[in-house]
Parts: C-alpha cells; structure tokens; sequence
C-alpha cells in the first residue's frame, strides 16, 4: 500500500522543468508496476485492491492529461484547501492590532460594567438618597444583565455579518449613553438610559471583542484573551480613581461628561483595528439566531452552571463592595474608590500571568485553580476580617482581583475549546445568555442582605455559590476527558 501511496506525495514535491518531467515519468512508471503488482496480491480485507483501483484511476487521468497538454503543473497550481480551524496566525502584526483593538473597546465596555459599584453608592448618598441599596441596585443590575444576557443575539450576528458594524453601533450608542447619564435626576431615568441603552449597546461591544480575538489565536489564546481583557481591568482601575478626583471638582455631570470624551477616543481607535480573520459562514447565516441545541452538550451546560455561579460571586461583590465598606464599617468613606481600584487593578495581573500559564497547563485546569484560590481567600479573609480591619478588607480586595481576574480572561478561552472559531459568538452568546441572568438578581439581594442580615452572612452566601460553581465546574473538566477522572491531564 506504501509502494502506491508515496508517488503521488512524491509527485507534488518534482520542481518544475525538463528533469522534473523525465522524473515525474519514472514516477508514473512506477506506479504501474506497484499497481501490476498489488492487483496481483491477495485481499487483505479489500484495502490493498481498494488503493490498486484508486491508483489506476490515477494513472488513467495523468494519461489523459498527458494527451490534453496538461498534467503535472496544472496539479501544482491547483490550491491545497487548508481547513482555517487549523490556520490561526498565532502573532503578526494585523492579529496583535486585533487584540489591540479588544482591549480599547473593553476599557470603556467592561472597565465601566466592573467599577460602576462606585457610582451606585454616589446615586446612593446623591441623586437616589431616597431609595434603597436595593432598589438602586436594580440599576447596575439591569446594565450588567443586558451587556451579558444580549450576547445570544449578538453572537450569532457577529458569526453572521462580522465585527465591523456591530461594533461602530455599539461604540455609537454607548458613547450617547454617557452623556446622556449625565443629565440623570430621577430614578427612571437612570433604569432607561444606563440600564437599557447602556446594556443593549454595551452587549455589542463586549461580545464582538471577546469573539474578534478568538479568530487570530488559538495555541496562544488564553494569553491573548486574558491581554485583551486586561482593558476592562485598566477602566476598572482609572474610572473610580478619576470620578474620585473629579466629582468635588466638577460635579456630577461633567465629571460623566469626562468619562465621555475619554471612551469615544478608545472607541475611535479600536474600530480602526478591529478586523475579523475568518470570511462570515455561510452555515452561520442558515441558522436560527437562538440555537439552546448547543446546550445538549455536557461539557457546555455544566461550563454554564459553573459561570452562572461566577457572575453572582463577581458582580455581586463588585456592585456591593463600596456599599458594604460604607454600611458596615467605620473606614473612611473614600475606601469603596479604592478597593474598587485595587481590586480591578491587580486583576490585571490574574489575567496575562493565568493565560500564560493556562496556554502551558490547561485552561480548565487553570480556572479550576484559580477558583479554588479565591475560595479559600474569601473564606479566610473577608469573611472572619473584612468589617474589622482595613489592611484584611484591601488585602482580600487585591487577591480577589487576581483570582476573578482569571475568571473573566479563561471563561472565554475555555469556551473555545468546546467550539469551532466560527461559531464562538453563538456559543459564547449562547453561554452569558444564562449566566447573565445571575447578575440581573445579585447586586439586588447582596444589597438586601448587608442590610437587612449582615456583612458575614452575605459574604457567606457568596463562598457558598462559589463553592457549588466548583462542583459544577469539576464535572465539566470530567466530561471534557471523555467522562473519565484524570487529574494530571492538560485540558
């Protein structure tokens, strides 16, 4: 079977010219007598007379080719076709410019999402004084909800039609929801303009960047993602230490305004850079835009409980953590600023070293350490220390940040690894679809809690969603290895 095969790989390697047709001719000569010889020899299991019949049928069409004046060089000239799922160019300048661009749509997207928990407890003590921690709540809520939940409709368009016009409505809206914010006085208000418009254009962008990055990298993409993610930690950072130094400067509304100017310039240069590598599918286009079929997957479904689990913990802790250190300690009324800050600041740093390392050791087996990480600082820290000292609440604040860091940079890497390039905006839409639906209820009832219970039994309930997030997760590793326990397995 060797002796039929090899010609033809042979074939294809002959440069072109006088000597490579006298060879191309040995070849061939060759090949009749493997075939004279294979068609001579018994049939082990059919596949020996299978290759001499396909070989002849070779033979005839170079023979036919030969009397038509073509042959071997139309054959080179004829494209190899090479399957784009396994052709990502892993760097280069037009897939670095990508993440570039990721990471600038991010920072105004996702960096306001994180830290807006400083601007609820301003609406808290300012504009809304007259509502509850959890009726204000509802507003974050709303707006985090939505940026996550729409994705099921935006995946499935970013597959369709691209990241390009998508993004600029994104850019465009989010940009008018800003300054529109400024001029909010009543509680209405603030539901339409951040909640809807902000969540419903925030959607476009968040999910675009996320699914963008993932057509450039695939051996690199925990560390590509978790780069790219590293802009929502650096507007996490810089949006409440500049509202911190601008609100008794300018007040309210032009301290937004501010904010304003600054993610329209991000907004500018990062749809400059976007560009998607992979052509629109056309199987995309002939599917339903909500397709719950991918939840029939083990893998996937257990994935989603466990991020599910993820968004009430993270948002839940980053709406709350500015009104607990207001409600429940005696510690200086800027430090919800700085904790926000701090937390956001040294997420950073959880998401380039984990992707790093995740790309090297496994990407599920990364999130799991680093789920089992926060859990244990949660428990040890914020839970016995977080009302009584201020070093323990900053401390937590930085750990918490590194490990959810890690969260946010791996959820979309592990996500690709249960897919196809192509189809990453329907699976990741598809995913946050249902977790968001935790963040619609969690800065809600987190807020209720610190009221109405207490500081540790909210941070209580948190270790124990978390906690349940981990078993499910560990289930989702298991049907990633065939539904077989592997502990040493990179996966």
């Amino acid at each position: 079977m060797d002796a039929v095969a090899n010609p033809a790989v042979q074939l294809q390697e002959l440069p072109s010219g006088s000597h490579a047709v006298a060879g191309h001719d040995e070849v061939w000569n060759g090949l009749r007598r493997s075939i004279s010889r294979a068609t001579r020899a018994p049939d082990r299991e059919g596949s020996v007379k299978e290759t001499a019949s396909q070989a002849e049928r070779e033979l005839h069409q170079h023979e036919n080719n030969q009397h038509t004046g073509t042959g071997h060089a139309d054959e080179e000239e004829s494209p190899i076709p090479i399957d784009p799922e396994d052709d990502f160019p892993e760097g280069g300048l037009r897939a670095w410019l990508v993440v570039a661009s990721a990471c600038l749509l991010l920072f105004p997207s996702f960096g306001f999402m994180v830290s807006i928990g400083t601007l609820q407890d301003y609406w808290s003590q300012n504009q809304l004084a007259d509502y509850s921690s959890r009726d204000v709540g509802w507003i974050p809520s709303v707006f985090v909800y939505l940026s996550l939940g729409l994705g099921i409709w935006v995946g499935p368009l970013f597959d369709r039609y691209g990241p390009r016009w998508i993004a600029l409505l994104g850019s465009t809206g989010y940009t008018v929801m800003m300054f529109l914010t400024a001029e909010c006085t009543k509680y209405w208000h603030f539901i339409l303009c951040v909640g809807v418009l902000g969540g419903a254009t925030g959607a476009m962008l968040t999910t675009t960047s996320l699914a963008v990055v993932a057509h450039w990298f695939k051996v690199r993409r925990g560390l590509t993602q978790g780069i790219a993610m590293v802009g929502s930690s650096m507007g996490g950072l810089a949006i409440p230490l500049i509202l911190r130094s601008i609100l008794p400067k300018y007040g309210y509304a032009w301290s937004i305004r501010i904010l304003g100017f600054l993610f329209l310039a991000c907004f500018v240069l990062g749809n400059i850079f976007i560009k998607a590598r992979l052509p629109p599918s056309p199987d995309a286009k002939k599917k339903a835009i909500i397709s719950l079929s991918i939840f029939g997957d083990l893998r996937f479904s257990l994935f989603t409980i466990s991020v599910f689990g993820f968004e009430v913990v993270l948002f839940g802790v980053l709406g709350i953590l500015p009104t607990y250190a207001t409600l429940s300690t005696d510690f200086s009324p800027d430090t919800g600023f700085y904790l926000i800050s701090i937390l956001n600041g040294v997420s950073c740093l959880g998401r380039i070293i984990t992707g790093y390392a995740a790309d090297k050791i496994g990407r599920f087996n990364m999130l799991l350490i680093m789920i089992l990480f926060t859990l244990f600082f949660m428990l040890v820290l914020w839970l016995p220390f977080g009302t009584t000292s201020l070093a323990a609440l900053y401390t937590f604040s930085a750990l918490f940040g590194f490990g959810t860091g890690c969260w946010m940079a791996l959820t979309p890497a592990c996500i690709g690894q249960l897919c196809r390039a192509e189809e990453f905006g329907r699976y990741y839409g598809s995913m946050y679809f249902i977790a968001s639906l935790a963040t619609l209820v969690c800065i809600p009832i987190s807020g209720e809690l610190v009221e109405t219970v207490g500081p540790q039994p909210m941070v209580a309930f948190f270790c124990a969603i978390l906690g349940l997030s981990l078993i499910s997760f560990i289930f989702s590793r298991w049907a990633c290895l065939g539904r077989r326990w592997v502990v040493k397995a990179k996966v």
